[in-house]
C-alpha cells in the first residue's frame, strides 16, 4: 500500500500498524512537514491527534492549515507557566482546531497531600508520570496515530527520530513532522506565518516545560539543557 493512497479509516485491529509506519516513513522521509501531516490526516482521520506544548505552536498552525478540526492535545500539568496557558488560550482562538485541555488524577494540592510538597524536586520522574504520562495516556486511548512536535537536531535522545515511526508501547503510530527542521527552519516558518509564540522564547528560553523545572539555558548549551537542571534527567516519559 502507498503511502499516498489515501484510507478514510484505519481498523486498528485490522491494519498492521508498524508495517504501515514503516512503509509510510520509507516514502515521505523527505516530504515536506505539511504533506506528512495531510498524509496521516487522510490516512487516520478523527483516529489522528496533535500533542502539543505550546513551546510547538509553529506545529500547532501546520497542524491547523494541512488538518482542519484536527483534535489537539495540551496536557495542563498545574504547573506551567502562565505564558504557556495564555498561549494554550490564544491558539484556541485563533486557529481552526479542536483544543483539549487535559489534567492530571490529581489536582497539585492534592498531589502534595499524598507525596508531599516539591515532588518535582525529591522525585521528577514520578511528578512528570503523574502529571504528563498518565494524562498522555489517557488522551490518547481514543487514537489511532499522533503526532508531537520532536526534532532531531534538539538534543542526542532525539538525533535518530523517524519521521514515522510505530509507538509500540502504546501500539500507536506516532508522527514526528518536524523531525528534519532545524531551528533556522523553525525561525522562518514562524515569521513566514506569523505564528502565535510562547512569549518565553522572547525572554531566552529555548524549551518550555513546567515551571518549577525550566530554566534559561547557559551560552553554549543544547537547546534541552534548562530542562531538568542539574539532574540526569532529560526527558518527561512522553516519548520513552
Amino acid at each position: 500500500m502507498s503511502a499516498d493512497t489515501a484510507l478514510a479509516s484505519v481498523d486498528p485491529t485490522a491494519t498492521d500498524l508498524r508495517a504501515l509506519a514503516e512503509q509510510a516513513n520509507a516514502e515521505l522521509e523527505h516530504a515536506p512537514a505539511g504533506r506528512i501531516i495531510e498524509w496521516a490526516h487522510a490516512t487516520f482521520g478523527a483516529g489522528l491527534v496533535v500533542a502539543s506544548s505550546m513551546a510547538d505552536t509553529h506545529l500547532v498552525h501546520l497542524a491547523s492549515t494541512s488538518a482542519p478540526g484536527v483534535d489537539v492535545v495540551f496536557l495542563d500539568t498545574g504547573y506551567h507557566f502562565a505564558e504557556t496557558v495564555g498561549t494554550r488560550d490564544a491558539v484556541a482562538e485563533m486557529y481552526p482546531v479542536r483544543l483539549l485541555n487535559i489534567t492530571p488524577l490529581q489536582t497539585v494540592a492534592e498531589q502534595d497531600a499524598e507525596y508531599g510538597p516539591r515532588l518535582y524536586e525529591r522525585d521528577p520522574d514520578q511528578c512528570c508520570a503523574l502529571r504528563k504520562v498518565e494524562p498522555l495516556e489517557r488522551a490518547l486511548k481514543p487514537y489511532v496515530a499522533w503526532i508531537n512536535g520532536m526534532r532531531r537536531e534538539e538534543s542526542p535522545t532525539r538525533a535518530d527520530i523517524p519521521v514515522i515511526g510505530y509507538d509500540a508501547k502504546r501500539d500507536m503510530v506516532k508522527i514526528s513532522p518536524l523531525a528534519t527542521w532545524t531551528q533556522d527552519e523553525v525561525d522562518a516558518y514562524v515569521d513566514g506565518h506569523g505564528v502565535l509564540t510562547n512569549p518565553l522564547f522572547q525572554e531566552g528560553y529555548t524549551s518550555i516545560g513546567c515551571e518549577p523545572c525550566t530554566r534559561k539555558p547557559l551560552p553554549g548549551e543544547d537547546p534541552r539543557a534548562g530542562r531538568w537542571a542539574g539532574n540526569a534527567k532529560t526527558e518527561c516519559g512522553l516519548h520513552t
